[in-house]
C-alpha cells in the first residue's frame, strides 16, 4: 500500500509536506530553512554554520537539559543539523508518540533563539575545534579541493566553515548580522516542514499547524543567483548551467546507472581491465539550474587516465541515445526498494528537499535529457543496458523443502510482517592465513556488495579476531538472492581477486578507526598486519574445511525460512555453537596505531550480562552529564559521546572523546572525575529507557543488532523481560554497579592512539 502524503502552505507562509507510512516505527520531523552559508555575508564566513550550533544551547522556555538535542537522546532517537551552500536543514527521529515535544522543541528554538554572548563565546571554541578537525582531514580537504574547480568568483570557492578568527563576536558589526541573518531567514515564508510517520495525515497537520505557528509570517525572500560556475578545471568533475526543473532527481537517475558495475556498463570495462577499486559518484552543489558533480575513482597503479575518460565519453554517448523506458523501468523498482528501506528520519528529509522516490516525471526526463547534453558524449567502446537487478524481484526463489541447518537459530521477535529480514553468519576461523584471505574475499564480494547497495539490501563483510561474519539486511527476497550469491562468492572468487589491491582508501579521523578497531581490541586479537604470502583455492578450501559457523535469522516468514534452508545448503564450514565469551583483563591500554594528529580515547566498561538493564539505565543517565562537562564546559573538543553498546556479546558502558589539545591521559581523568560524581535516578529516564525496547518502537536493524548481541553472549533474554528489568531499576542499583565499575578491580578497556600514560595500565 503506498503512503498517504498531504502538501500544505500555512498562514505564516510555511511550506508543509506530510506523510502518513504505516509500515514505519518512528516518526520524524525535518525542517529546511531556504538560506545557507552563501547567503550569509562575505565579510563573516563560518556565520550561517555557527547560527545553527547557537539553536542547540537552550532558550529561556527550554534550558538545554530539556532542548531538542537531550529530549531526543534521552528517547533513543537521532538529532542533527547541516548547514548547506543556500539551505540549512535540522532533522530529528523518535518514538510516534514523542514527535509533538520533539516540533515544539525545535520550532521554539529556531523562532526564539537565545544569542546571548556567552554562549556565543563558548560555542565559537567548539566551530573553531571542528575547523581544526576539517582542516586536518585529507577527506574534507579532497572535496574542498574539488570545490576550487569553479570560476574563482562562485561563493563555492571560498571559506565557509568558520573558526574563532573569522567570527568576530566583539564586532557590533558582527551581532548585527547574525541577528538580521536570522530574522531575514528564519520565518515561515522561508521554511519547508516535513513530518512522517505512521500517524494519520490529520494528527500530523494537527501537529504542525500547532507549532509552526510560532515563525513569523512573511513572502519568500529571493536568494541572490550565483555567478557562473564555469568549466570545471579537474578530471571527473562535471558543471552544468541553466538546467530545467527536476535536475537533481534527473541526476540521481544517472548515478543510479553510473553505479551499475554488471556487463555492458562502463564500471564493469574498467573492471574487465583490472583497473577498478571502487567508485563513488555524488552531488556537490545544485541551485538555481547550477549543478556541480564528480565521480571520485580509485583505480589501480596501471590505469590509464586517458582510455578511463574515453571509455567514460563513450558511456554518457551510449546513455544518451539509450531507451528512457528502459532506463525508467529499473529505476522505478529502485525507487519503490529505496523508499521502503529508509527510515523516517530519510523520507522526511527527501520530503523537506522535494526529492521524492520516483521515477521521472515529464519535466524529470527534460533535465536528463539536458543534463546529457552538457557532457562529453561520443562513440567509443561496446555497452548494453543490463536487465532488471534480480534482487529487486519480489518473489521468493524457488526452494524444495528442507529442515533448517542446526547452527542456525531463527528469532521471531522480529516479525515477518516487517518486511525486514536479516542474517548473521559467523565463522571461527583457526587458520594463520586468514587475514590474507579475508582479503580475497572482500575483493570477490565489493561487486556484490555495490549491487545489494543499489537494491538497498545490505551486505556486509567482516573480521574481528579469528572469526569472520557475514551480514545481510533488507527484504526477505532480496536478501535470499543476495545471501546465495556471496556464499557462491566466498567458496569460489574469482582469479582477478587473488591479486593483492594496490590502493588504500582514505582513513577516517581517529575515533572512528578507532571505533572501527574496538571489537578486536575486545577480544584481544589487536596486532600487526599478517605478512605477505602466496594464496591459492587450495588454501581457502582448507581453512573452509576446518571452519565452523553459527548464525542467526530473523524476520523470515515460513515460505522464506525453507528459501533459507535451501541457501544454506551451501554454506562453508560445519555448523556448531557458539564459542566463549572474551575475557578482558583488569585495566587494560591498547594502544593503536591510527593515522591523525588529535588525541581520541574509547573507554569501554564491561558490564555483567546480569546487570545489563542497570547499565543501560547508568549509561542513559550520563549522556547529559558527559557531553555537558566534556563538550560544553570543557570544550575538549566537539566528538564527544557516551553509551551503552554490546561488542562481541560483551555489553558495557562506551565514552568516546576526540580533542585537538586535551590528551588521552587528560581525557580519560575528566571521565574519571564525572564518574565518581555519581548519578540521580529520574523516572521520566527510565521510563524513557524502558519504552525504546518495545519491538514497534525499535528501529528494525536495532532490533536485529540486539538479537546477534544477545545470542553471541549466550543469552536467552527477550525484549519484554529487558524492558520490565529496566522498570524495576532502583537508585541503590545504579550506586551499586558504578561503584563496582570504579573498583580497582573492575574491568575497563582504554583504547587510544598513544600509548598508556604509566605502568598502572596493563
Amino acid at each position: 500500500m503506498p503512503d498517504a502524503t498531504r502538501h500544505l502552505t500555512l498562514a505564516n507562509g510555511l511550506q508543509l509536506t506530510l506523510r502518513h507510512a504505516p509500515r514505519l516505527k518512528r516518526s520524524a520531523a525535518a525542517l529546511r530553512v531556504h538560506a545557507g552559508s552563501h547567503d550569509a555575508p562575505g565579510k563573516w564566513p563560518g556565520l550561517a554554520h555557527f547560527l545553527e550550533h547557537l539553536f542547540f544551547l537552550g532558550t529561556p522556555r527550554f534550558a538545554l537539559d530539556d532542548g531538542l538535542m537531550r529530549y531526543v537522546q534521552a528517547l533513543g532517537g537521532q538529532v542533527n543539523a547541516s548547514t548547506r551552500e543556500r539551505t540549512t536543514d535540522f532533522f530529528f527521529e523518535v518514538p510516534p508518540s514523542a514527535l509533538a515535544g520533539g516540533l515544539e522543541r525545535l520550532c521554539q528554538m529556531l523562532a526564539e533563539p537565545d544569542l546571548g554572548i556567552e554562549r556565543q563565546r563558548s560555542e565559537r571554541e567548539v566551530i573553531h575545534a571542528e575547523f581544526i578537525a576539517w582542516s586536518r582531514n585529507p577527506q574534507a580537504q579532497q572535496q574542498f579541493a574539488l570545490l576550487q574547480s569553479v570560476s574563482p568568483g562562485h561563493p563555492l570557492g571560498a571559506f565557509h566553515a568558520g573558526n574563532r578568527h573569522t567570527l568576530a563576536l566583539q564586532d557590533p558589526a558582527f551581532q548585527q548580522a547574525l541577528a538580521g541573518f536570522h530574522q531575514r531567514f528564519y520565518h515561515g515564508g522561508q521554511i519547508t516542514l516535513s513530518l512522517c510517520g505512521p500517524q494519520p495525515l490529520d494528527e500530523l497537520e494537527k501537529l504542525a499547524r500547532q507549532h509552526a505557528k510560532l515563525f513569523a509570517t512573511a513572502e519568500r525572500v529571493p536568494q541572490v543567483p550565483p555567478p557562473p560556475l564555469s568549466a570545471a578545471t579537474r578530471r571527473l568533475v562535471f558543471t552544468h548551467e541553466n538546467l530545467p526543473a527536476g535536475a537533481e532527481q534527473a541526476l540521481e537517475l544517472l548515478i543510479s546507472c553510473l553505479a551499475d558495475s554488471r556487463p555492458g556498463t562502463w564500471l564493469d570495462a574498467l573492471r574487465q581491465r583490472g583497473w577498478l577499486q571502487s567508485c563513488k559518484a555524488e552531488m556537490l552543489y545544485a541551485f538555481a539550474g547550477q549543478l556541480l558533480w564528480h565521480i571520485d575513482l580509485q583505480l589501480s597503479a596501471d590505469a590509464d587516465p586517458d582510455e578511463i575518460d574515453a571509455l567514460l565519453q563513450g558511456w554518457f554517448g551510449f546513455m544518451s541515445q539509450a531507451d528512457a523506458e528502459q532506463l525508467q523501468a529499473e529505476f522505478r523498482l529502485l525507487q519503490h526498494s529505496r523508499e521502503h528501506s529508509v527510515s523516517a528520519l530519510e523520507l522526511a528529509r527527501r520530503d523537506s528537499a522535494g526529492q521524492l522516490f520516483a521515477r521521472l516525471d515529464a519535466q524529470g526526463l527534460l533535465a536528463f535529457r539536458a543534463l546529457l547534453e552538457g557532457l562529453p558524449g561520443r562513440q567509443y567502446g561496446q555497452w548494453q543496458l543490463p536487465p532488471v537487478e534480480p534482487l529487486l524481484m519480489a518473489d521468493l526463489p524457488h526452494a524444495t523443502p528442507q529442515p533448517l541447518p542446526a547452527a542456525l537459530k531463527v528469532s521471531d521477535q522480529l516479525p515477518g510482517a516487517r518486511q525486514y529480514a536479516v542474517l548473521y553468519l559467523r565463522w571461527h576461523i583457526p587458520s594463520p592465513s586468514r587475514q590474507r584471505l579475508h582479503e580475497v574475499l572482500e575483493r570477490a564480494l565489493h561487486p556484490m556488495q555495490e549491487c545489494c547497495e543499489r537494491a538497498s539490501v545490505q551486505l556486509q563483510f567482516s573480521a574481528a579476531g579469528d572469526n569472520w561474519q557475514l551480514r545481510c539486511a533488507g527484504l526477505p527476497a532480496a536478501v535470499l538472492r543476495a545471501v546465495e550469491l556471496a556464499l557462491a562468492l566466498m567458496l569460489r572468487p574469482p582469479a582477478s581477486c587473488w591479486l593483492p589491491s594496490s590502493t588504500q582508501p582514505p582513513a577516517p579521523i581517529p575515533i572512528r578507526v578507532l571505533l572501527k578497531r574496538l571489537p578486536d581490541a575486545v577480544l584481544g586479537a589487536m596486532s600487526a598486519p599478517a605478512p605477505a604470502c602466496t594464496l591459492a583455492q587450495q588454501q581457502l578450501d582448507s581453512l573452509w574445511q576446518h571452519s565452523s559457523w553459527h548464525g542467526l535469522a530473523a524476520g523470515f516468514d515460513a515460505a522464506a525460512l525453507n528459501a533459507l534452508a535451501a541457501a544454506l545448503q551451501h554454506c562453508p564450514g560445519q555448523g556448531k555453537a557458539p564459542g566463549p565469551l572474551p575475557t578482558l583483563a583488569k585495566h587494560r591500554w591498547q594502544h593503536a596505531e591510527v593515522p591523525g594528529s588529535e588525541h581520541a580515547l574509547l573507554l569501554f566498561c564491561p558490564v555483567p550480562a546480569a546487570n545489563e538493564a542497570t547499565g543501560r539505565l547508568l549509561a542513559q543517565l550520563l549522556q547529559g552529564p558527559v557531553y555537558q562537562r566534556l563538550r560544553v564546559e570543557l570544550q575538549l573538543g566537539y566528538a564527544v559521546f557516551s553509551t551503552f553498546r554490546q561488542v562481541e556479546g560483551v555489553g558495557g558502558l562506551l565514552f568516546g572523546v576526540q580533542s585537538p589539545h586535551a590528551s588521552q591521559a587528560q581525557i580519560l581523568d575528566h571521565l574519571l572525575t564525572l564518574l565518581r560524581q555519581g548519578v540521580t535516578l529520574d523516572l521520566d529516564a527510565r521510563q524513557a529507557l524502558a519504552g525504546q525496547f518495545d519491538e514497534p518502537a525499535m528501529a528494525n536493524a536495532e532490533v536485529a543488532e540486539w538479537l546477534w548481541q544477545t545470542h553471541l553472549a549466550k543469552q536467552s533474554t527477550r525484549l519484554d523481560e529487558l524492558r520490565g528489568s529496566i522498570l524495576n531499576m532502583r537508585q541503590t542499583d545504579l550506586d551499586h554497579l558504578l561503584s563496582h565499575l570504579l573498583d580497582a578491580g573492575s574491568t575497563w578497556l582504554c583504547l587510544a592512539n598513544a600509548a598508556a600514560p604509566d605502568s598502572s595500565w596493563q
